[in-house]
């Protein structure tokens, strides 16, 4: 009960200063579809790691966990293109396949993931697919599906917190 409470404190005050969140993030991002995810994240992220005890200031705990965030999805890209700019190869590089046991329990994790994203309503599953499968950006999604780009990130945002309880509470 308490984490329910607590998610429905997390999603007004996301909700609240979503617009303002999203500006900040297009600021640090200069990309609307990364400010876009990076909002999501940032929500989950309160979501998974809410404090004990309310902050002083809700408002700026929200802006420092997006801008973590933020500062995650920029150390990534900056790595990903020091990888494809052809930064050095390893002397000694792990397997690139995995052991037996490792990939028996990935697809034992995939099938368990399939089953709970099919258990989606279907609209939720549609833009949820579109967006973490194919890699369509929400202002895409929102294009190819006649809908709004904040009913684009509602939809995604329901399918993740959806995932994240089946999944906890099935052990996976």
């Amino acid at each position: 009960m308490r984490m329910l409470a607590q998610q429905l404190v997390v999603e007004e005050l996301y909700l609240r200063h979503h617009d303002a969140l999203r500006r900040f993030l297009l600021r640090l991002l200069r990309c609307e579809d990364a400010a876009a995810d990076v909002a999501q994240d940032a929500y989950l992220r309160l979501i998974r790691y809410a404090p004990r005890q309310a902050p002083a200031n809700p408002r700026a705990y929200l802006f420092q966990v997006a801008a973590n965030a933020a500062r995650d999805r920029l150390a990534l890209e900056q790595r990903r293109r020091g990888t494809v700019e052809g930064g050095p190869v390893p002397e000694s590089a792990a397997c690139a396949r995995p052991d037996a046991e490792a990939e028996a329990m990935a697809r034992c994790r995939l099938r368990a993931l399939a089953a709970v994203v099919d258990a989606l309503p279907a609209r939720c599953r549609e833009v949820f697919l579109m967006s973490r499968l194919d890699g369509l950006g929400n202002a895409e999604i929102a294009v190819r599906l006649g809908i709004s780009r904040n009913m684009v990130e509602k939809h995604i945002i329901k399918a993740l917190m959806h995932c994240r309880r089946r999944l906890d509470a099935d052990g996976e």
